[in-house]
């Protein structure tokens, strides 16, 4: 961009949605740098929406009348009278006497740990309390969430604690322009709010922004380069660490700790070795001296994130070593400083023979990874794809999660749209998510995907874990091009901090902070527009797009728009093996691959099964004819045709009501989300007839229903 850089929107924190606690006398006791920002971010409330705000520190007296030396009044006197609300830090010192009023000192349940917080009121006051500083901040946006309900004399007490300990995005931005792959691989909104042309921006109003929306949201931690480390990423390292170090400096005010991506490979490209074998002494010794320096610089760095022998990235192969050797290597010189390694489970042939029916890209991960359990060290986090391809519409979920009980794990979403969209199309992910986070490996009745992440007591995985994602930033005024998009990015946050919440009810937070009511000219319109275009549009993407599971068929390369045959040939191992007689890829133990045998009982005889295998999967696991019949009745290729010409039609529909709200909210995000619908319908039409028509010409079957195909 060129001359001025555009006003960042303010998505889901603008400042009307501070107006409940804003309108409040507020104190706010504790100290530390989240607790500093805490009390800026109710100080910048209050001056806007006429409350008061009062901050007591540590060594003050208790009490309504604190010291004058522990006092900052943004309105009003110099000491604190009657309070409607108190965010608390319970420490070393005494706490103001309003909270003992209210009866929640004692926090009788016990610790509330790094991160959580109780939210209590009674006598007319409504009290948080934390026990460190990154809790009272998630306290006081829990406080924006809930508005008005947060001063309403029925509030019940309630602890809240993030079911997961680490909540990450991962950003997938070169510092350099990559001739391929641009400034962002896999970005749909812009640029990079990080680095530009080679050098790092240092927009520090921006940067603090964006750190605001994650902790916002319960994100806390993001790497901040590409997986695919090129030559300019991995002097980050080393000579420009200064320039990650100023990203943490100014995430750390909202508690978001920062990794870096980094490669294999470095102590051969910046350390002038003449190998990177995990196993050399000189090698260790160098990952054990770079890793000082980076902590040196950053004490709180999170750790390092590796793709490794994937996709042409250099790893342990080259030496004869395995996984486990390479991950401990960066484990051990992270262990000192409390960093953790995060290790891409994906890894595959992509140089596979299309002719080969029996190479199945799907089970690479669960063949490379599964054999290597228990052999990480503790702070080495396996992470593993949600699916066992790439981030597909509609995959099963990923055997490797139930395979590896003495490994700690991580889920990896892709908030960017890639195969969903690119955030041209509305497609809220959170109800697909939401039905990962709560799979049961092991059948019902047992713990699903986010139980193995919390660490809750059963069969397999029991380290804990984490949830990350591809994150759908870039320096778009509207963050993730498509102002819709950002529903996903809260969403992830939200379903991190607690998988167990509703997508729907996530959807209406999101909606009521973003469109507050007092912006809109018809608040019940907004809302109900908002949930007829966004409740089922992930389901409507999957209608007009890849049928029943079988994935891709997108046009290589950048991945946007229909080609049904566009890998089918190819060598990466993404193929749906349509013919005369049929399509799907067979993956039973029988006939085909063998995937299905990765899954423990019931799954592995579900997914073997066509007549058990649920519908939305049975391409992805069989190949059958075009006239095999559905649980739903239909038969494949008449589902195809239905599904297609049906999902056409929801995005006209969504478009409509869309346009219903011209007038009722921002004019800009209505242009944007208008123009975004419009390439939708176009988009979503070229689906419906080229695979129509594909199918119609290997099938020869006609539509039953007598409609247009070509």
């Amino acid at each position: 961009m060129n001359g001025e850089e555009p006003m960042a929107h303010a998505a889901w924190l603008p400042a009307e949605a501070f107006g409940a606690l804003g309108a409040r006398r507020v104190l706010v006791h504790g100290e530390g740098l989240l607790v500093d920002t805490v009390f800026d971010e109710v100080a910048g409330a209050c001056a806007g929406h006429g409350g008061q705000v009062w901050r007591t520190g540590v060594g003050a007296e208790s009490g309504d009348a604190p010291t004058a030396g522990a006092v900052r009044p943004v309105a009003g006197g110099s000491a604190v009278g009657a309070v409607d609300l108190v965010l608390a830090l319970r420490g070393p010192g005494p706490l103001p006497a309003v909270v003992a009023r209210a009866g929640t000192t004692t926090g009788d349940d016990g610790p509330l740990g790094d991160e959580g917080f109780l939210l209590a009121r009674a006598d007319d006051v409504t009290v948080v309390l934390a026990d460190a500083p990154a809790g009272l901040l998630y306290g006081l946006f829990h406080l924006v969430r809930l508005g008005e309900a947060a001063f309403d004399a029925e509030l019940p007490v309630r602890r809240h604690r993030p079911a997961l300990r680490r909540r990450m995005l991962d950003h997938w931005d070169n510092v350099a322009v990559h001739p391929v792959m641009g400034q962002v691989e896999r970005g749909y909104a812009g640029g990079s709010i990080f680095w530009r042309d080679g050098a790092a921006r240092r927009d520090a109003p921006r940067i603090r922004a964006y750190g605001r929306l994650l902790a916002g949201c319960g994100v806390n931690a993001i790497s901040v380069n590409n997986v695919n480390v090129h030559a300019t990423e991995a002097r980050l390292l080393t000579d420009r660490l200064d320039e990650v170090a100023w990203i943490a400096d100014a995430l750390r005010l909202y508690g978001v700790r920062v990794h870096l991506s980094v490669t294999f490979a470095a102590p051969v490209v910046l350390g002038d070795l003449p190998t990177a074998d995990p196993l050399d002494e000189k090698v260790r010794d160098w990952w054990a001296t770079t890793s000082a320096q980076v902590y040196a610089r950053i004490p709180d760095f999170g750790g390092y994130l590796v793709k490794a022998d994937s996709e042409g990235q250099p790893g342990p192969f080259s030496y004869g070593r395995d996984h486990a050797d390479g991950a401990n290597l960066l484990a051990e010189a992270l262990a000192p400083y409390g960093g953790v390694v995060h290790w891409r489970a994906f890894v595959y042939d992509h140089r596979q023979d299309w002719r080969d029916r029996f190479t199945d890209r799907a089970r690479a991960a669960y063949d490379h990874f599964a054999p290597l359990d228990g052999r990480f060290h503790d702070n080495v986090v396996l992470q593993v794809k949600f699916g066992p391809l790439d981030f597909q519409v509609r995959e099963p979920v990923s055997p490797v999660i139930a395979a590896m009980p003495a490994t700690r794990l991580a889920v990896e979403l892709q908030v960017t749209q890639e195969y969903t969209g690119q955030q041209r199309h509305v497609c809220y992910l959170g109800p697909w998510w939401s039905e990962v986070l709560g799979f049961r490996p092991w059948g019902p009745g047992e713990r699903t995907v986010a139980d193995v992440l919390a660490d809750v007591p059963g069969p397999g995985p029991a380290r804990g874990g984490d949830l990350v994602a591809v994150a759908n930033v870039g320096d778009d005024p509207y963050w993730c091009g498509h102002p819709l998009a950002q529903a996903n990015l809260y969403a992830f946050g939200r379903l991190a901090w607690d998988p167990r919440l509703d997508p729907g009810a996530v959807l209406d937070e999101w909606i009521d902070l973003t469109f507050p009511p007092s912006t809109s000219g018809d608040p019940a319109l907004v809302r109900a527009t908002l949930h007829a275009v966004m409740d089922g549009s992930w389901r409507t993407y999957e209608r007009y797009t890849t049928p029943l599971g079988v994935g891709f068929m997108v046009r290589p390369g950048h991945h946007y728009g229909p080609d049904v045959d566009g890998y089918e040939y190819t060598p990466w191992g993404t193929y749906h093996f349509a013919d005369r007689d049929g399509v799907g890829v067979d993956r039973s133990r029988a006939t085909g691959t063998g995937f299905t045998g990765q899954y423990p009982p019931p799954w592995s005889q579900v997914y073997e099964s066509r007549e058990h295998c649920p519908d939305e999967l049975l391409l992805f696991f069989h190949h059958v004819p075009y006239s095999h019949v559905l649980h739903s009745g239909s038969t494949v290729v008449q589902h195809i045709y239905d599904t297609h010409f049906a999902g056409v039609e929801q995005v006209v529909a969504m478009r409509e009501r869309w346009r219903r709200l011209a007038g009722t909210i921002d004019p800009a995000v209505y242009e944007r989300v208008g123009e975004r619908l419009d390439e939708q319908v176009r988009s979503a039409t070229e689906w419906r007839d080229q695979l129509n028509t594909y199918f119609f010409r290997k099938s020869g079957v006609p539509d039953a229903r007598g409609r247009r195909i070509h």
